[in-house]
């Protein structure tokens, strides 16, 4: 029976709860929340930024994601009496007694949150999301807040960029949770790169809580199981309709016999085994009968065997789907393997079988997808586990959390590195689009700001190099942060993984080709106000009262 979506949600919100408590974070967030308790500060009105400094992969886009898990982080936020007990045992000995008992009373009701909707396109230095609330509690969120949104973004933009490289014709099936990085790991990937792109998942338990497709039918092991057809049981199979059982093992042997002479091939160098383990594979499953046939030789036995096998399947009025390539030249094989089902398909008069499945699967890269789409190919659907789930282009996307205004004051980080200065204020954020709807400009300004308007001319300048101005007439403007927690309540509903894949499709075919190319993509153009400009120049030289390094009123 289908999971209905509300049951879903439930399954997803208590497998979040359960993997994120309170205590998945770095101790230090509880010693800096001591120290603004000790001080009078933790009830300071404070707002923090959420952003990463560089596209990932070399790219020219991310993927935001990991919204939905932050929410339902923040709305089951407490720290249990075993939580704090375990706090008091770590923290010093001379840590005030009353602190613990300020703990055991937090929460996320005075913390509200905007912020992009999950599978936005974003950019660069944009900040995907605002946190607000008393300076302690906000403090605390952070690494938690990191954690659940550095994967999630990073592996959904890398199951985009795998899109783009497979095209937009093949399916795509992520495969990679025994590869993963923990059972955790392997969730989140599975959820994620579905949003991102692919259409099917192996892990069923991600079917399970998401709704995501599952996909998958056997093993090499499988096939080497088998080493004689006496351990094919049962031997029989009803036809389709229900007539009287026919005795499988000997109508395979007939067309094994059948096929081999069509293609000139040699039966006797068929692997008995092989063919076994697919007799008893499509006795067990005859409508979904397909089989991994690389765990010896393809033209030889494995082509063979199947051929044989889905004929017979045929003639008793089932469907067989197809066949998995995962070793070797994946290019060459499945043009082999098409060829020979156009000759069986038109030999034999069998409508359809030249149509069936071809599923490629070797450790698939984005490198591997894109040659893969330049060459002669019959591959229409690719597994992809490994350099999947893992990124392994790039493990971290290095999203940070800064503090950017406290006491309504703004907050800026200066270093001695630029790349690392932040953008201080309380901000909106505006995505302009051209007259075919599709964005060419970021722009970060201060909250308190007039919104651009669409046909009205406005200048900013460039984030990347900010003595450059820049002039600029939107056709449309969108508001690129919504509120979607307030003050310890959702103001949004969640949206399921259908939603957001959706979400994400069009925001990615939005997005202007030359931002998307995988190799050399053209840089996106991010821009600041006129206003927060200045601001960030008062503050870099030290004439702002909203400097770090402002003297005591």
């Amino acid at each position: 029976m289908a999971t209905s979506e509300s049951e879903a949600w439930t399954a997803a919100e208590r497998s979040v709860r359960e993997r994120v408590p309170p205590l998945l974070t770095d101790l230090y967030q509880f010693t800096m929340a001591y120290a603004y308790w000790r001080a009078g500060r933790h009830n300071e009105p404070a707002v923090f930024e959420l952003f990463f400094r560089n596209n990932p992969f070399a790219g020219g886009f991310s993927l935001f994601a990991g919204l939905n898990d932050c929410l339902l982080f923040l709305k089951s936020y407490h720290l249990s009496d075993q939580d704090v007990e375990y706090l008091r045992s770590v923290l010093p000995s001379d840590t005030d007694p009353a602190f613990f008992s300020y703990l055991r009373g937090l929460d996320c009701s005075s913390v509200s949150i905007r912020s992009v909707p999950e599978g936005t396109v974003v950019f660069a230095m944009v900040p995907v999301l605002e946190v607000s609330g008393p300076l302690a509690v906000v403090q605390l969120l952070e690494t938690t807040l990191l954690c659940l949104v550095n994967y999630a973004s990073l592996v959904c933009s890398n199951a985009a960029r795998f899109r783009l490289a497979a095209g937009p014709r093949r399916r795509l099936v992520e495969m990679g949770l025994r590869r993963a990085q923990g059972p955790d790991g392997g969730l989140t990937a599975s959820r994620y790169t579905h949003i991102g792109g692919f259409d099917m998942t192996s892990n069923v338990l991600a079917g399970r809580l998401f709704g995501i497709p599952v996909a998958g039918t056997m093993a090499h092991s499988y096939v080497t199981s088998f080493s004689s057809l006496e351990e094919v049981w049962p031997q029989t199979l009803v036809p389709l309709g229900g007539r009287d059982p026919v005795d499988l093992i000997s109508l395979v042997k007939g067309w094994l016999g059948n096929v081999c002479q069509l293609l000139g091939a040699e039966s006797g160098r068929v692997r008995e085994g092989e063919l076994a383990a697919f007799l008893s594979y499509a006795v067990a499953y005859p409508n979904n009968f397909l089989p991994v046939i690389d765990s010896y030789n393809v033209s030889c036995s494995g082509l063979l065997c199947f051929c044989a096998v889905a004929l017979a399947l045929c003639e008793l009025g089932y469907q067989p789907v197809g066949v998995r390539l995962d070793s070797g030249d994946l290019c060459r094989q499945s043009v082999e393997v098409r060829h020979v089902f156009q000759k069986c398909s038109n030999h034999f008069s069998v409508p359809g079988f030249q149509s069936l499945i071809i599923v490629g699967s070797n450790s698939m890269s984005e490198q591997s997808l894109a040659e893969l789409s330049k060459k002669d190919n019959e591959i229409d659907v690719v597994g992809v586990g490994t350099h999947l789930v893992t990124c392994t282009r790039q493990p971290s996307l290095g999203c940070v959390y800064k503090l950017v205004e406290v006491r309504g004051r703004p907050r800026m980080k200066l270093s001695e590195d630029p790349d690392k200065s932040t953008l201080p204020g309380r901000k909106a954020v505006y995505r302009l689009l051209d007259s075919d709807g599709h964005p060419f400009l970021d722009l970060i300004s201060l909250a308190d700001e007039p919104a651009p308007e669409a046909g009205v001319s406005l200048q900013c300048h460039s984030l990347e190099q900010a003595q450059i101005e820049l002039s600029v007439t939107p056709a449309q403007v969108t508001t690129l942060r919504m509120e979607v927690f307030s003050c310890g309540q959702l103001t949004l509903p969640l949206s399921g993984v259908p939603q957001s894949r959706a979400y994400a499709q069009m925001s990615l075919q939005s997005l202007p080709a030359c931002h998307k190319r995988l190799q050399g993509p053209e840089a996106y153009t991010v821009a600041l106000s006129k206003r927060l400009h200045s601001l960030i120049s008062d503050i870099t030289r030290g004439n702002s009262k909203g400097s770090n390094f402002m003297l005591p009123n």
